[in-house]
């Protein structure tokens, strides 16, 4: 067995992801990085909620929590301050993060909880047959965008910035290396943490815009990926058509949601527990 299997739930296979499909790509660097790290499975969670890549959570060997649609984050937060020993690491899709739990998201960057998020960025709603998403990009054919998306879609890193989350990183399924080096590099970081891993959807996008397989579309991934160095040279309106990758964001100085809590809000509660015990004792 290699490292990395121990955290795979081989009997819960298959999978329902679609042949070539690149969420597969972004579990086994999941699992990979958590085998370099050597985490104990049972000091693990991982937290979903609905759509393609919410089903990831079923085939980690881990401890594990399917939740509603958009409120992952949620869920993640209540289990990071129950239990801030645990590594705790949300896995989410385009609607998941930045539809429904769009709000859900931005508050985690800002508060700055140690939770290790996995933005699945394939610019499609799969699951529910191809609508259009936050992450589709402009001119792009959907089930519910017939003559091409006329929406700008969010550069969904730097709205993270922007919201003030500590780590904030972008890789892509075509560069599985160095995607499982940001995961690891996340996770080993105190703060919010977020990985967007670009990846395809070749039945419910690319065969509507002339990219049928999981090939074709990896080299369109890899045709729009560049380094930031690159990306900060170009012209404002070529940038729309790329994607930075490699970490963009790195904060080690701010602190730590729950260590702020267990620091200053639990012995405040306490000592005010205390005092009122003893008035009333008087």
């Amino acid at each position: 067995m290699r490292d990395y299997e121990r955290y795979i739930r081989y009997r819960t296979f298959p999978t329902p992801w679609c042949p070539g499909c690149g969420i597969g790509v972004v579990m086994k660097a999941i699992a990979m990085a958590f085998a370099e790290l050597k985490i104990e499975p049972d000091d693990i969670v991982v937290v979903s909620g609905i759509g393609c890549s919410g089903r990831m959570p079923t085939f980690f060997n881990t401890n594990t929590l399917h939740v509603t649609h958009g409120r992952a984050l949620t869920f993640a937060t209540g289990i990071k301050l129950a239990r801030p020993d645990k590594l705790v690491v949300v896995i989410s899709g385009d609607g998941d993060a930045l539809a429904i739990g769009g709000n859900h998201l931005i508050h985690a960057a800002r508060r700055n909880i140690g939770i290790k998020m996995i933005l699945v960025n394939n610019g499609i709603y799969g699951m529910t047959g191809g609508q259009v998403s936050p992450l589709t990009p402009q001119k792009f054919i959907t089930e519910t965008t017939p003559y091409g998306n006329i929406e700008p879609k969010f550069m969904a890193s730097e709205l993270l910035i922007a919201a003030r989350a500590s780590f904030v990183a972008r890789e892509t399924v075509v560069r599985m290396n160095p995607l499982k080096q940001v995961i690891k590099k996340s996770i080993q970081h105190k703060g919010f943490s977020v990985v967007e891993a670009i990846s395809n959807c070749h039945i419910n996008l690319g065969r509507k815009n002339k990219m049928k397989d999981p090939i074709a579309m990896g080299r369109w991934i890899a045709s729009r990926s560049v380094t930031k160095v690159e990306y900060d040279k170009l012209a404002p309106e070529d940038r729309n058509h790329k994607y930075p990758v490699g970490v963009l964001m790195e904060d080690k100085e701010r602190l730590e949601y729950s260590e702020l809590y267990y620091n200053y809000i639990v012995p405040a509660a306490r000592g005010a527990a205390q005092k009122s015990g003893e008035a009333k004792s008087k």
